[in-house]
């Protein structure tokens, strides 16, 4: 991408982002239109009358074509009107707008914390190569990262949630805003392999950056160790860990699913899971419409970052 100027990569990159999401959307809404059963006999009950049936379809519209209905949910998008419940009658948005706020915490608190511990321990395992650090901190990370989330989230409510009683073992009843202490085990649970994995590549990323002719220069020029390892080293070895961390956002959002519905948090995971039960099928849409404009907008500002990264490797001095 030599000669692409910064403006022009992020003008191209939101248009291939806006073609995504449009491509998600109608791929969300054939999916869910293809599957299996009726709604509208699901909700009419057992042994349900004919006359019922027809009713309940025409109230929700399901007797409309099916391209009508999608040009008409395409349109109320952009103002987060994404349809009304088939269950409840309420509109998606309000189950969103309810089940967001858990969700957020969680997945900002990761996120917040990630970074800069993924970055410490990759750089200290660096600046230690083949040290006995090194060998430790690469041995937690191929134990713990071959541990299944459900599997460390059983295992930490086991020991400090019930046998050590450290920690509340789930959010059952606890305001997540009031007692912080609920969010623990979950954050420890969304943390454990992703750091792991991004660690391990700003290593990878640092002791090649520390071993390029860019920075023997540097060294050559008498630039101090800490500016040769933290100005020069450190930023290109971040690049392909940024692109990590968008990844791992990308699987945070099926973590969180997993993790809310182990410590019980009443966050979108949950939200999502009682929809699929349900068969609420404008529910359903309407969060994979939320995961999906999430993981595009992620990836774009990743792209973004590692792109402003990326020329610092031309950078000598």
């Amino acid at each position: 991408m030599a000669g692409l100027s910064l403006a022009s990569y992020t003008a191209r990159r939101i248009a291939l982002g806006l073609v995504q999401v449009l491509a998600v959307v109608t791929l969300v809404f054939l999916l869910v239109q293809a599957l299996p059963g009726d709604a509208a006999v699901a909700l009419a009950g057992d042994n349900p009358d004919p006359a019922r049936i027809a009713q309940i379809r025409a109230a929700m519209g399901l007797d409309r074509p099916a391209p009508e209905r999608f040009v008409e949910w395409l349109v109320g998008l952009p103002r987060l009107d994404f349809g009304v419940s088939l269950v409840s009658g309420r509109p998606v948005a309000d189950f969103l707008s309810g089940g967001i706020g858990p969700t957020l915490v969680l997945a900002a608190l990761t996120l917040v914390l990630l970074v800069p511990i993924s970055v410490l321990v990759g750089v200290l395992a660096a600046l230690r190569e083949g040290s006995l650090l090194d060998r430790a901190l690469t041995s937690i990370s191929v134990a713990l990262h071959s541990i299944p989330e459900f599997a460390l989230a059983v295992v930490l409510i086991a020991v400090f949630g019930v046998q050590l009683a450290w920690l509340p073992p789930t959010a059952v009843g606890a305001d997540l805003f009031a007692q912080p202490a609920v969010l623990v085990l979950p954050l420890v649970v969304l943390l454990a392999r992703p750091i792991c994995s991004i660690s391990r590549l700003v290593r990878a990323g640092m002791v090649d950056a520390l071993a390029s002719d860019y920075v023997r220069h540097a060294r050559r020029l008498g630039i101090g160790e800490t500016r040769v390892r933290f100005a020069h080293a450190l930023p290109n070895a971040l690049a392909p860990a940024v692109q990590q961390v968008a990844r791992t956002t990308d699987w945070l959002l099926g973590g969180v699913i997993v993790v809310e519905a182990v410590f019980v948090i009443p966050g979108l995971g949950t939200v999502l899971v009682d929809a699929v039960a349900a068969r609420d099928l404008p529910v359903i849409q309407g969060l994979a419409v939320v995961f999906a404009v999430t993981t595009v907008a992620v990836n774009l500002l990743a792209d973004l970052v590692a792109f402003r990264l990326a020329p610092r490797a031309e950078v000598v001095a």
